[in-house]
């Protein structure tokens, strides 16, 4: 297991070894503030280009660069740190579409059922879904559309790939992680070799606010993200968009949301959940908000933040980096040798 741990003092370091010492897996904690870390990454910043700013997309990024200069692992598993329900069923189901030797696959993306009492998951149910309707309505049937709307959850965190997919793939560097991720999985793979997967009878993890006052916070800042991450996805396949098809969009999305919340009222009283209508209608009045401040966005800076570089070209360009980063790893005292292990 590598924890990917970032914005973490000496002591929050500490913390994290010693909270994970005890697990009974080899356990990696990769400490990203660590003066050692950052002048490799200051390296790469001076070989290659300015990284993106830090985040999710970069603590990913700086896990999948150990796990390949490692060379332990023959996949990759991704999951939210923030799971209540964990259990381990989930990695099992998660991992074996990729892992079985029989089975032709090389990504994973899992779904589940998102609800408590309520129904959860309002930016898929609100957003996402609604918005990929309009788009159908504005450009037609295009095999990139059929492909996003093919996943049953596209948002989800949870994922699995082999080493040799991650190494050329490009991560994102923002909160449009997972759509951009699934663009870059496309670009390198057959339709043929990607595959969803069940992992959970239901599953719930911390819920963010959606701050509809506020879009550089909580859903509404990701809402934001993944409105521009897929309009650019959208463009790098190849669809025209212009202001014509952008107001259609919008208006074509209010539609479809407005549809989205009846449908969620009666999945919620058939099986009888509780269902707020009006923070339902809050919800879509502020990512149809987030959709016009994605579409502007978009427009004024339509290439936005580059992804961050596959660390096949980072490996390239500084062959001994990835050696560098595993001993660092080392020197640090972040690799976490199961209980009992005579292994250093």
């Amino acid at each position: 297991m590598l924890i990917s741990l970032d914005r973490a003092d000496a002591e929050g370091f500490a913390r994290a070894l010693d909270y994970f010492g005890d697990l009974t897996c080899r356990t990696v904690v990769l400490w990203n503030d660590a003066e050692e870390i950052q002048e490799l990454v200051g390296e790469i910043e001076a070989g290659i280009g300015r990284l993106a700013p830090r985040g999710k997309g970069r603590a990913v990024w700086m896990a999948l660069g150990y796990l390949i200069a490692e060379g332990r692992a023959r996949a990759v598993a991704f999951h939210d740190a923030d799971v209540l329900n964990y259990s381990r069923s989930l990695l099992a189901n998660l991992v074996t579409p990729v892992l079985h030797p029989l089975l032709p696959f090389d990504f994973a993306k899992a779904y589940y059922a998102r609800f408590s009492n309520q129904l959860h998951g309002r930016v898929t149910r609100l957003l996402f879904r609604p918005l990929l309707q309009a788009l159908g309505d504005v450009v037609g049937r295009h095999p990139y559309l059929s492909y996003l709307a093919a996943f049953r959850y596209p948002l989800s965190g949870e994922l699995c790939f082999t080493t040799d997919l991650a190494r050329g793939v490009r991560i994102p560097g923002d909160w449009g992680l997972e759509i951009g991720l699934l663009f870059e999985i496309l670009r390198h793979r057959s339709p043929r070799r990607i595959c969803q997967v069940d992992v959970a009878d239901r599953f719930d993890h911390k819920h963010q606010e959606l701050s509809p006052n506020d879009a550089s916070a909580g859903l509404h800042r990701m809402a934001v993200d993944i409105v521009k991450h897929l309009l650019r996805t959208f463009s790098a396949a190849g669809v025209v968009l212009n202001e014509g098809a952008f107001k259609s969009m919008r208006v074509a999305y209010q539609r479809y949301a407005e549809d989205a919340v009846a449908d969620s009222f009666a999945v919620a009283t058939f099986n009888g959940l509780a269902f707020d209508r009006h923070a339902e209608e809050e919800a879509v009045e502020t990512f149809s908000r987030a959709l016009a401040e994605g579409c502007e966005q978009f427009v004024a800076d339509p290439l936005g933040t580059p992804p961050l570089p596959n660390w096949e070209r980072v490996l390239s360009a500084l062959p001994n980096l990835g050696s560098r980063l595993v001993q660092s790893v080392q020197k640090l005292g972040g690799i976490l040798e199961p209980k009992g292990s005579s292994r250093a």
